[in-house]
């Protein structure tokens, strides 16, 4: 075996234009409202056979590499949402994540066959790989488009867990194992994944809490590494068990994110860099799988009744049918049912029947490639919109604190690294207006080069960073608080100090 030093000068070269032009690409599409996944599979597209000639035709591999991106998607998606947040509406995003998929999978394979004229094995593969929300396409969309939190939890808590039912369930089909047990067995096995996964999720995610509050690491960049192997350890953890490691690298992340540890605001910064870079490299390579040869009139006309089917009648049902354990206004379901976003989910999903040499597989792919690439261009940049005029479009959620901890071990204390948005109503706010709880008080105000000792009537600037110090049994009092008078202002004062 001769290794190519050549080879590796070109992949480096190539590779690092790539990712570069990606990551300038995100300004674009988040302008336009667009998901940055149809930039990137599109990029992959141009790369492959039909355009610079870059052959990639391994499905097997693309499996692999796909699944490992989405862990890594999922991880980051786990690490920054807020669990208060997401509490209130975790019955409902469980719900869509399971009952949703039961309700969606069953209509989509029920029209596929009677009226695409599929066989039932295509039928069902098409509704189970098309039913899953996508974690990067939600994830990134939700960033600009301001809604109540019981919304985005639900989003979030529903595309961070819907990919562990779905992966067993394209599995079984793609290899006949579904033949040789009754629906009921299948769904058994496919709760019980899911509920292995989230005990070892669990597991990993309170074990390395424990761990990470104990290891004097000796420098700040080991953190962020440290969380997100302990996520991944959950992950494989599950996988050794035939658990589902999507819910247990999700779950882990969520309790590690969530946690009282060193360093949360540089964690989840390294972890959405990760994440980034596993988008890129997850769609660019989707992309260069597909064969535009192979693509013909019937495949669009095809795609397109599946997508239509999806979106206007599985989806609506498998969100109603799920409100049944959280009702929510017919506004809100309505945006629900909109904002149900597929990704790069249902692409790697289909490579798992492409890797098996499923009859039809190849299809499939396509099928499913030019239905997400429509329909995300027709959902993503009329989310905006359809919040407005469901009239559930919050303006107010977005203003919010960066803060970031620092422990003080010598005096039980934590510093806290307080970053005023332009958006935050804390601007104005003199110093001894924030009231906070007893032990508790800013040090040090950094505005632009300058440092301040405030002064209880100093008053805060946007861009402003503040340094604060609490005692560690006062702190999540401390953060509560700073986000009330963020969020109220100077009329947060009448409410009282954080309880």
């Amino acid at each position: 075996m001769t290794f190519d030093v050549h080879a590796l000068d070109e992949f480096v070269l190539v590779g690092s234009a790539v990712t570069l032009f990606a990551i300038l690409a995100v300004r674009v599409s988040t302008r336009a409202g667009l998901p940055s996944l149809l930039i990137y599979l599109l990029m992959g597209v141009a790369l492959g056979e039909a355009g610079v000639g870059i052959q990639f035709e391994d499905a097997a591999a693309a499996h692999a590499l796909g699944f490992a991106a989405l862990a890594v998607i999922l991880a980051e998606g786990g690490l920054t949402t807020n669990w208060r947040e997401a509490r209130p509406s975790m019955r409902l995003g469980v719900s869509l994540a399971t009952v949703g998929i039961v309700v969606s999978v069953t209509v989509v394979a029920v029209v596929a066959h009677y009226v695409l004229g599929l066989p039932w094995e295509l039928a069902v593969l098409l509704g189970a790989v098309c039913s899953p929300t996508d974690a990067a396409a939600v994830f990134s969309v939700l960033r600009v488009v301001p809604l109540p939190r019981r919304l985005t939890g639900a989003l979030e808590a529903e595309s961070g867990l819907n990919d562990a039912p779905t992966v067993v369930l394209v599995t079984l089909v793609s290899t006949g194992a579904v033949g040789d047990h009754p629906p009921v067995v299948v769904a058994g096995l496919v709760l019980g994944e899911l509920a292995l996964g989230v005990v070892c999720g669990l597991a990993a995610g309170f074990g390395g809490a424990w761990l990470m509050r104990r290891a004097a690491l000796p420098t700040a960049g080991l953190y962020p590494l440290a969380v997100l192997t302990l996520a991944f350890l959950g992950y494989g953890a599950a996988a050794a068990l035939h658990g589902s490691g999507f819910a247990a690298v999700y779950v882990a992340a969520l309790v590690l994110g969530n946690s009282d540890l060193p360093h949360r605001g540089a964690t989840r910064s390294f972890a959405e860099g990760v994440a980034w870079l596993a988008q890129i490299g997850l769609f660019v390579m989707l992309g260069l799988l597909l064969s535009p040869g192979r693509i013909t009139l019937s495949t669009v006309g095809m795609a397109l009744a599946a997508g239509l089917v999806l979106t206007l009648v599985a989806r609506p049902i498998s969100v109603a049918v799920s409100a049944l354990v959280q009702p929510m206004s017919w506004r809100e379901l309505t945006f629900l049912s909109w904002a149900g976003l597929r990704g790069a989910v249902p692409i790697v999903l289909t490579t798992i029947p492409l890797a098996e040499g499923i009859d039809g597989s190849e299809r499939l792919f396509d099928l499913v490639f030019v239905m997400v690439v429509v329909f995300t261009l027709l959902t993503g940049p009329t989310l905006p919109w359809v919040a407005r005029v469901l009239r559930v479009a919050r303006r107010s959620e977005p203003r919010d604190l960066d803060v970031e901890a620092a422990p003080l071990e010598r005096v039980a204390a934590d510093l806290l690294q307080v970053t005023i948005s332009p958006r935050s109503l804390m601007h104005g706010v003199e110093v001894g207006e924030l009231r906070l709880p007893p032990g508790a008080s800013v040090s040090l105000v950094i505005r632009g080069d300058e440092t301040l000792v405030p002064e209880r009537r100093t008053v805060l600037r946007s861009g402003d960073h503040l340094l604060v110090v609490t005692p560690r049994r006062q702190r999540e009092q401390t953060e509560r608080r700073l986000r009330q008078v963020s969020r109220g202002g100077r009329l947060a004062q009448w409410l009282g100090p954080a309880r």
